[in-house]
């Protein structure tokens, strides 16, 4: 009887939940983290001050809800995008094409929320711990595919730094070890996980810095697509990599 009673009012709270941060989201959508008001919230919602406040602790804690569900729907379309890849049996430069491109267009269908994980939102806002999990699984997608790479010398320094940082943070290999398992427990592991490491890192890197300039609109009057342009340094990295050769 105790569980039925309780049920109703889990679900409500979580609709309540749900509601704020739909709100929360069209203010970012409207005017950036600055304009994130909690009594705007309350008052569309017909609540008083504190009682939104029993449903999210101050701004801080609807920011670290609105950046956890960013993540995770982020990683979603990634995991999603790897799976379709996986299924058409393309080749691993085909597969790196489509994940970018799945960033890419997860980031331009949701530009808000793309800007709120790309940055501090509002000034001295901190990022909860659990984020970094949730960042890494955006990326983990591309460590299988760099995990099959040849890194030549364009790339030697950063394979190298990847290699101490393999075996100074464990968490780190348990990351590669998760979503790129071909990489580990073989003679070869060291050079494969840290080929995978720094080829997801250059990767996000690249995707960071094109799909956020094209977010923002820095590419308003410029001839080039944005996926043009993302797609030519998908192939110079590939290449970097050594990853199997472009259909001719």
């Amino acid at each position: 009887m105790e569980r039925t009673q309780q049920g109703p009012r889990a679900r409500y709270r979580e609709q309540t939940r749900a509601e704020i941060k739909d709100l929360a989201l069209r203010q970012l959508a409207e005017g950036g983290g600055t304009a994130l008001a909690l009594t705007r919230i309350a008052k569309e919602m017909g609540l008083s001050g504190p009682a939104l406040y029993r449903y999210f602790a101050g701004r801080d804690d609807l920011l670290n809800a609105l950046i956890r569900d960013a993540y995770d729907d982020a990683a979603a379309a990634m995991a999603r995008a790897a799976a379709r890849s996986v299924k058409g049996s393309r080749g691993v430069r085909a597969r790196l094409h489509d994940l970018a491109e799945a960033y890419r267009t997860w980031a331009i269908a949701e530009p808000h929320r793309y800007l709120l994980i790309q940055g501090a939102p509002v000034p001295g806002y901190v990022a909860p711990a659990d984020t970094l999990e949730r960042a890494r699984a955006v990326l983990g997608p591309f460590l299988p595919l760099f995990a099959t790479g040849s890194p030549g010398p364009a790339v030697a320094a950063t394979v190298d730094e990847m290699t101490a940082w393999l075996a100074a943070d464990g968490t780190v290999g348990a990351w590669v070890a998760r979503y790129a398992p071909e990489a580990v427990g073989t003679p070869d592991t060291p050079a494969r996980a840290a080929s995978a490491l720094a080829g997801a890192v250059l990767a996000w890197t690249q995707l960071h810095g094109s799909v956020s300039l094209e977010v923002a609109g820095q590419f308003a009057g410029m001839a080039h697509r944005g996926g043009t342009l993302l797609g030519a340094h998908m192939e110079m990295l590939a290449d970097a990599f050594g990853l199997d050769q472009a259909p001719a």
